[in-house]
């Protein structure tokens, strides 16, 4: 602690804390003349210079994130979700397989829209890998099961509507997260295809 005292009392940092707090000060001046970021300040009582600053880090972040973030999104979304797939299929439980299989198909989905419009899709989103790879993030985490929120709100709806149109039928049976429930439904699925 007494060393921790020590450094903020060294006078280097007493100057560059005196040089920052002189430089946010002047950039606090320059960014009053908007009145936007006057009234950003007064609605979230977070200093304009700070949340400029914090914007202009974010963007620094991301660029450099973006840079390499083609090869660490398909390792993100690879190594991890492979490793937990393996599992789901040992496991006697059948709703993590709902989780991989809709992961699976959304990360497949990603990387064939890659593979034609890449370009396009960079041209519109220039961080478009950096979100790739929080979103994958999102999807696998099992604090956020977001493939399961997934299929469970797009992807089951989705096919639902896909399913009735082709069979003519307008049933559409309730997403549940059971093994035995699920274990229903897939039998029933099986048994629908095979007619």
């Amino acid at each position: 602690m007494a060393s921790a005292q020590n450094v903020k009392q060294h006078p280097a940092v007493i100057q560059a804390q005196n040089k920052a707090n002189y430089y946010v000060g002047q950039l606090d001046k320059e960014l009053s003349r908007y009145p936007a970021l006057t009234a950003f300040e007064e609605r979230t009582q977070v200093p304009k210079a700070y949340a400029f600053l914090g914007g202009v880090i974010l963007l620094f972040v991301l660029h450099a994130v973006n840079t390499f973030a083609s090869p660490v999104s398909n390792i993100l979304g690879w190594a991890l979700p492979a490793y937990l797939s393996i599992k789901a299929i040992e496991s006697p439980a059948q709703n993590d397989d709902v989780q991989w299989l809709t992961y699976w198909v959304v990360f497949g989905f990603f990387n064939f829209l890659e593979s034609f419009a890449l370009r396009i899709v960079l041209y519109y989103l220039p961080w478009y890998f950096a979100f790739k790879s929080v979103f994958i993030l999102w999807l696998q985490l099992p604090a956020f099961r977001g493939a399961e929120t997934l299929y469970g709100h797009v992807v089951r709806p989705a096919f639902a509507t896909v399913q009735a149109k082709t069979n003519g039928t307008t049933t559409n049976p309730p997403y549940v997260e059971t093994p035995s429930q699920a274990d229903t439904l897939r039998d029933r699925a099986a048994y629908a295809t095979s007619e």
